[in-house]
């Protein structure tokens, strides 16, 4: 999922008719899935007033693929959406997202097409590398279950802790090791990491892009950022998803190519702010992604 979307775990799931709203394109019947070559292939997305939709939909348009953008503010909604034949597409999600939603809810919904990386990074006010970052500092690190695994991999691959086996994208505070770890963690409310960071109760904090600024700080500040290219990373490469049933429907590819053309991806790195990073992996490449975390995911539980 996008630098938006990361912060939000799994909640409470809700009715699946709540909280949406449909942005039909120009000229596209209503009721998208309804029998008719017309129909309008329905995705679900959490940030449809961005221009990426905008230029994206005129694209579709122009190679004879209507489409409906359905914008939630729920993040359970899309992924209940496909589940239940109200949406074609959705694309809003990393695959560490999507797995543990399969896992907790039993479905199984695919990986169609990547979209991109958005790197999390470390910031601190006071140290200008890792480096500098002194023996014993504390770092505030997001609390909920995706992003606290992910800032604890960013800590490790910084080489400012150590994880037990190595980490995962399941790690948690009780797997760091102390003896290989130069500093301790603060778990806090996502929202939070840059007030913590702004106070001065911590060295450093992982700040999820949508809160650097709060901090007053820009993606550019950062002392450290993950590699995207690393396997670490694999399971937040945001994607394109779709029922398992609907997954070879051929419209899918020609959407994720013209998301991946050059005028979509301008407007999603500057919605980014700069920090996307663009991925074309393979629906069996991302699958076989999926299939893994999904598989660490029951043998946890």
């Amino acid at each position: 999922m996008s630098r938006k979307h990361l912060r939000v775990l799994v909640p409470a799931i809700a009715a699946a008719g709540l909280m949406m709203s449909a942005c039909a394109a120009p000229g596209s019947s209503s009721g998208g899935g309804a029998e008719g070559e017309d129909a309008p292939i329905r995705i679900g997305v959490v940030n449809a007033s961005d221009e990426q939709w905008t230029i994206f939909t005129e694209k579709a348009e122009e190679e004879g693929i209507p489409v409906e953008i359905t914008n939630f503010s729920d993040y359970q909604l899309p992924n209940q959406g496909l589940d239940q034949g109200e949406l074609d597409l959705n694309q809003f999600q990393h695959l560490q997202f999507l797995a543990q939603f399969n896992v907790a809810s039993d479905t199984d919904l695919v990986p169609v097409g990547a979209t991109a990386v958005y790197p999390l990074g470390l910031y601190s006010l006071e140290f200008d590398s890792v480096d500098a970052i002194p023996d014993g500092a504390q770092i505030a690190i997001p609390n909920d279950e995706t992003n606290q695994a992910r800032a604890l991999l960013v800590l490790q691959e910084a080489g400012l802790l150590e994880l037990a086996d190595g980490g995962s994208s399941l790690s948690t505070p009780q797997d760091v090791v102390a003896e290989g770890s130069r500093v301790t963690v603060t778990p806090v409310d996502a929202a939070q990491t840059a007030i913590a960071l702004q106070s001065g109760s911590v060295a450093a904090s992982i700040i999820n892009n949508d809160f650097v600024g709060d901090a007053g700080l820009t993606a550019e500040d950062a002392v450290f950022n993950d590699d995207p290219g690393s396997a670490a990373s694999e399971p937040y490469i945001n994607i394109w998803a779709a029922s398992a049933d609907n997954a070879d429907n051929p419209d899918f590819a020609t959407l994720v190519e013209i998301w991946h053309s050059d005028e979509v991806e301008a407007a999603a790195l500057e919605e980014s702010g700069g920090t996307a990073v663009f991925k074309e992996n393979t629906p069996q490449e991302l699958q076989d992604i999926l299939s893994g975390i999904e598989e660490n995911l029951r043998a946890q539980a």
